[in-house]
């Protein structure tokens, strides 16, 4: 039977087998490479795997499809391994082949599949400490203007004529939702202008602790407009955590106190359109915002304005005019445009095939 065995091993063709480490990865993994003969009708192929040539190694993997690569992650770090690979069809072994030096696994400290990343991330600190610094000596660093952001002061001054409170809903988000965060900033701008004004705000909560947040908001914007005294903490209350009960309280107090102004600004679910047709048939200004895009279309058709997706989160660069928020929108906006160039003419050379070698691996990284 072993004379058999030796007979068939010296008639198997031999492969040349390749073990080297996994490039690009966080250890503990080699790949082990083999050739195959296209007139072969492989039906298996064994992959066997020892740390000492002169141990018998034993069999780690059994492929049962045409392979020419196998990785194996059940190894340790910098320690020697050797491979041997026999290739079957049917039962009879027709090819073999090992690695003639060890293998060792290893982390690599970067990965170059992710230089995309690294390039992404030079140009985008680039233009942020570019424009922080810009914004830093000029106050009045040009951004796009919004539309619903400056409609706030008009908002505000309709309703103090005539001689109704203002409505701030903050919708159905909690304290740690980006979008929550974004309406307290422009929360802060509408309880200046009201203070100015010397109009009452009124917001219903959906959430305890934004409730507390928006308490803090509020009167920080009537202090900084120097009327505490007009401050009703009062009118910044908890309704309920119910979410077609919160749409029913809002619109209570829509018909009941009969708002000049509504700001619907926050995170929005089924209700945005309830509570926007309500604030529609008592005649308030609305001025509506969220990131929630299956809200946004309900928004756009029902309210006066509406402040989309990221125009939320530069409210409060736009407001306070801060250098380093103004500089981080600038940057950011910036980057979007290098990334869509990019994207633009790297989609133009792989649809007509042009650009030499460098430059289409260069657009590949992306």
């Amino acid at each position: 039977m072993k004379l058999a065995i030796l007979l068939l091993l010296w008639q198997a063709s031999p492969v040349n087998v390749r073990a080297y480490d996994t490039p690009n990865d966080a250890g503990g993994s080699i790949t082990v490479t083999w050739g195959l003969d296209t007139t072969w009708a492989v039906s298996k192929i064994e992959i066997y795997r020892t740390q000492d040539p002169n141990v018998p190694d034993t069999l780690i993997e059994t492929l049962f499809k045409v392979e020419t690569q196998f990785q194996d992650l059940g190894v340790v770090d910098k320690t020697p391994y050797y491979y041997r690979v026999q290739i079957y069809q049917g039962d009879s072994l027709i090819a073999e082949g090992k690695t003639t030096q060890p293998a060792i696994s290893t982390a690599q400290w970067f990965n170059s599949r992710r230089l995309s990343v690294l390039i992404i991330l030079i140009f985008y600190t680039a233009f942020l400490i570019y424009f922080i610094m810009r914004a830093r000596v000029d106050k009045n660093l040009f951004i796009r203007k919004i539309a619903g952001l400056e409609a706030i002061d008009e908002a505000v001054g309709r309703s103090t004529e005539m001689g109704r409170p203002i409505l701030y809903v903050m919708g159905l988000g909690f304290i740690s939702d980006i979008p929550t965060v974004a309406s307290l900033a422009i929360l802060k701008r509408v309880a200046y202008k009201a203070a100015e004004y010397e109009a009452d705000v009124i917001v219903p909560c959906y959430d305890p602790i934004v409730m507390v947040a928006a308490q803090e908001t509020v009167k920080e914007g009537y202090i900084e407009a120097g009327r505490p005294d007009l401050y009703k903490e009062s009118n910044i209350y908890y309704l309920t955590s119910d979410q077609f009960g919160y749409a029913a309280g809002v619109d209570g107090i829509m018909m009941r106190q009969r708002p000049g102004a509504v700001f619907l600004q926050g995170y929005f679910y089924a209700e945005s359109l309830i509570l926007a047709e309500t604030g529609h048939s008592i005649g308030a200004i609305q001025i509506s915002g969220t990131t929630a895009v299956t809200q946004l279309p309900f928004f756009i058709a029902s309210t006066d304005y509406t402040l989309i997706g990221e125009e939320m989160y530069a409210a409060s660069a736009y407001l306070s005019r801060d250098a380093l928020s103004l500089g981080t929108i600038k940057g950011e906006d910036y980057i979007k445009m290098v990334l869509v160039i990019i994207i633009f003419i790297g989609s133009l050379m792989e649809t007509f095939g042009i650009g030499n070698h460098m430059l289409v691996n260069f657009f590949n990284i992306f």
